[in-house]
């Protein structure tokens, strides 16, 4: 069957290899494939006169590697399949950080035969003074996130070719670690032309030599300088709730936290209102940590972890947006939105459910309710389909509310009002106005207009209580002229 044998050059100069690795890279009679001629060992191959293809003008042709890998791939089988036995090299060992080597491994049209290579790991621990047995981190720096490193273990980069990628890792380290922090860069480990440059972060793409047998080793750092991570606040809420904590947290429970969590949703949604960046990350943390008190309280009581939120929350996400993680096709808002409506009443759909006015949360505020029944119920069609109509219904509400002013029966006119009220949220629904918002807005336009009408007053010395409705609707009037409309 055919067949690829794969080599490991190893990290250095040819004194590296084994006899046994040297034989069969000199063996003529067996096609040799280098990925690059930009390596010592293939670099005395040359002078020695070994034959080799290389596939160095393939990188010329994609600035994706991804791409680059797999064009690599695609020629080798096809070498293999037309000369059945063929050898391929790589830099390193086959089995380290060689994204050439696994695409091989999981193709099954030629075998795939490892003949090993010198790993320069040893070497690069032994370069930068580190036990691996501490623990590290070893990240392919052509391909990796900033959400997969880990800064408080030993972190090292590897095939650093060029300064375009050393400079992707600057930039992303930077995201969390101070320019100053200390770094080596580590050229050919265990070679005789090894390089071992201490540096500062910020220096990583200016002040040394990088080729495809440069790697990166950052310092770890303790966690407490990580404050922005995820995990640095499970284990602050963990410690505020466990033993030798904060008194008052360890006292809370899910009911006792109800009201915060009100509370900081307000007063985020007024940060939004007021446009303050700084204010909303303050509230957006204050909700988070409403979150996260609720999710200890969960873990400590052996019910369930922020894990179990996160997991939740992600794989409703991907549930609903098959346009996104399937193959549904979408061409707008509103199919993305018909298509959310759908997956939602399905998953619905399998609890048992009475009615379906049972899903509206019962502690929302009293606007929020009558607006979350109405659309509800039109979703089976028991809606006006004219605005038109319902405001006619809120003149009909008005008129009732007026008859049962005049016979001066609290109930009744309770009753009405109520329903002129619910009347007045269904038009807000159809012009797809959030009643509570624009109430809300509403009661910030009267708080700056009447606070403008007592701080002039005040500078008059004068009495609101002594002024007559009349002067005191002229003030109201000047607050609106002078730019007092609410929301700035």
């Amino acid at each position: 069957m055919n067949q690829i044998e794969v080599i490991g050059l190893g990290a250095g100069d040819i004194e590296q290899l084994s006899l046994g690795i040297y034989h069969k890279l000199i063996e003529a009679k067996i096609p040799l494939f280098v990925r690059t001629a930009d390596h010592p060992v293939v670099q005395t191959l040359t002078k020695e006169g070994i034959d080799y293809q290389t596939f160095d003008s393939i990188y010329q042709s994609s600035d994706q590697f991804e791409a680059v890998y797999q064009e690599i791939v695609n020629q080798l089988i096809s070498e293999a399949k037309g000369q059945g036995k063929i050898r391929y090299a790589v830099p390193g060992h086959p089995m380290l950080a060689e994204r050439t080597v696994q695409l091989l491994l999981e193709q099954e049209e030629v075998v795939i035969n490892i003949i090993g290579g010198q790993s320069y790991l040893d070497d690069l621990f032994t370069a930068i003074n580190v036990d691996p047995i501490e623990g590290f981190q070893f990240l392919d720096a052509t391909n990796f996130g900033r959400t997969q490193i880990d800064y408080t273990s030993h972190l090292i980069f590897c095939q650093v070719y060029d300064q375009f990628i050393a400079s992707e890792i600057k930039l992303t380290l930077l995201e969390d670690l101070p320019p100053e922090h200390p770094i080596i860069v580590v050229e050919s480990a265990g070679s005789s032309s090894e390089q071992i440059n201490a540096i500062q972060l910020v220096e990583l793409d200016q002040k040394v030599h990088l080729s495809n047998l440069t790697s990166v080793y950052v310092n770890p750092v303790e966690k407490e300088s990580l404050p922005h991570q995820f995990n640095q606040l499970r284990e602050v809420i963990a410690l505020l709730r466990g033993p030798g904590g904060c008194p008052w947290d360890q006292k809370q429970t899910h009911e006792s936290l109800r009201p915060y969590l009100i509370e900081e949703a307000y007063e985020l949604i007024d940060a939004i209102d007021e446009e303050d960046d700084a204010h909303m990350i303050e509230e957006l943390g204050d909700v988070l940590l409403q979150v996260m008190l609720h999710s200890q309280i969960g873990a400590d009581h052996g019910y369930f972890t922020i894990d179990d939120v996160i997991r939740s929350i992600v794989e409703k996400m991907i549930r609903r947006h098959p346009h996104v993680f399937g193959d549904v096709a979408v061409n707008d808002v509103n199919a993305v939105v018909t298509n959310w409506q759908a997956i939602k009443a399905e998953e619905q759909g399998k609890e048992k459910v009475v009615s379906k006015l049972d899903r509206i949360p019962k502690s929302t505020s009293t606007l929020v309710t009558a607006d979350a029944l109405q659309k509800e119920a039109a979703k089976v069609g028991f809606d006006w389909q004219d605005p038109k109509a319902v405001y006619h219904k809120i003149q009909e509400e008005l008129q009732e509310v007026s008859e049962a002013m005049s016979r001066k029966k609290t109930v009744e006119i309770e009753e009405e009002l109520g329903d002129l009220l619910f009347s007045v949220v269904n038009l807000a629904r159809h012009y797809k106005v959030n009643s509570d918002l624009a109430l809300r807005q509403t009661n910030k336009k009267f708080i700056k207009r009447f606070q403008y009408i007592e701080q002039r007053l005040a500078k008059q010395d004068q009495d609101m209580s002594e002024l007559t409705l009349k002067e005191l609707d002229e003030i109201w009037e000047e607050a609106k002229e002078n730019g007092f409309i609410g929301g700035e």
